[in-house]
């Protein structure tokens, strides 16, 4: 019963079998490897996108700084929502990286931005000259950090509004595969045939030891992104472990075959939360995160017989034993029915 992070979770056995096999022998380091041109191949094609960059970074952070670094000026504001990972999760890395750029945040509906908090937001800057920061790019999360997922005219609308101010829109896809799963469309109707310019194409989180893909829809800021790669300590030297990683991801569909079970788990776990007493669900749950209201007394049942999640709110200290307590629930690839069932009997 373990519900406290799809990070917590271990690698497919596809992907250390991949691992064993590049340890094998020599290859050129710095991602001149074999499987890294292969890798660039194989997103491409996926992404209907031939003239695509493609670079492998070892982190979500690595590769959500990066991308935005690439095309944020130091002196710009990057917009994005209050609970994006960029802003609640990062450390202040976007600001680091980009030297100095600055977040704007807006509120969101079930987790997601809306057009016109967004509009809101890019026409309040520029309007004070050198004293106050300049437009930079926009950045969304799809899946949300609530579990939520943007409709591809969600997207649209949101790009669209980006691109009439001639702004960039990057996506952190730290759960891309979950996304896509639900939205049942393809990578490129989910990114840049909406409008997307930039992608951190998630893996870590579904199944993978630790690799992101960062994609650059555009080439022009290529060269400046494997700069800031290497002066921000990113670019791996034994860069083929990186790259057998994200092969046996892309084999087989595994990676959309290990979306697809978390995100079965979790609505078979959201089911079982509908049908308990005294439990709500804070958002709509569309991919692999579940918010939820459980009381004091439920949350002691349940660790005490051993589940793993983690409380939004309050503790299990104090209080009367019915007040409800948020917590966080999320499911990966490896969560077995059998425990999906002892968890909601206990429930």
């Amino acid at each position: 019963m373990h519900y406290a992070s799809d990070n917590t979770g271990p690698a497919h056995p596809k992907v250390m079998e991949a691992l064993l096999r590049a340890n094998e022998g020599y290859a050129p380091a710095y991602g001149a490897d074999a499987l890294a041109d292969r890798v660039t191949q194989r997103i491409r094609t996926l992404f209907e996108a031939p003239e695509a960059v493609v670079h492998l970074v070892p982190t979500g952070t690595a590769a959500n700084a990066l991308l935005l670094a690439s095309h944020t000026a130091p002196w710009d504001t990057i917009f994005c929502s209050r609970c994006a990972h960029i802003h609640e999760d990062e450390c202040n890395a976007p600001e680091f990286y980009t030297g100095g750029a600055k977040l704007t945040l807006m509120e969101t509906e079930n987790g997601k931005m809306r057009p016109d908090g967004l509009r809101a937001a890019i026409e309040a800057e520029e309007t004070r000259g050198v004293h106050g920061p300049q437009r930079g790019p926009v950045s969304l999360t799809q899946a949300t950090e609530k579990g939520s997922v943007h409709s591809l005219d969600e997207l649209r609308a949101l790009t669209g509004l980006a691109k009439e101010f001639g702004l960039k829109t990057h996506m952190d896809g730290a759960r891309f595969a979950n996304a896509l799963a639900r939205l049942d469309c393809s990578p490129a109707e989910m990114t840049w045939k909406s409008g997307i310019d930039l992608l951190s194409f998630g893996g870590t989180k579904n199944g993978l030891l630790g690799v992101e893909a960062a994609i650059l829809f555009d080439p022009a800021k290529d060269q400046e992104f494997q700069l800031r790669r290497k002066r921000g300590a990113h670019l791996f030297s034994k860069h083929r472990y990186l790259s057998a990683q994200m092969d046996a991801y892309l084999t087989d569909g595994l990676w959309l075959d290990m979306a697809r079970a978390a995100n079965a788990a979790c609505q078979r776990l959201a089911d079982g939360f509908r049908e308990a007493p005294g439990v709500n669900l804070m958002y709509r749950p569309e991919a692999n995160i579940i918010f939820a209201r459980l009381p004091r007394a439920t949350h002691r049942r349940l660790f005490a017989a051993g589940a793993e999640y983690h409380l939004w709110d309050g503790t299990l200290e104090d209080g009367p034993e019915d007040a409800p307590i948020a917590a966080r629930f999320v499911t990966d690839w490896s969560a077995t029915p059998e425990d999906t069932e002892r968890f909601l009997s206990l429930l």
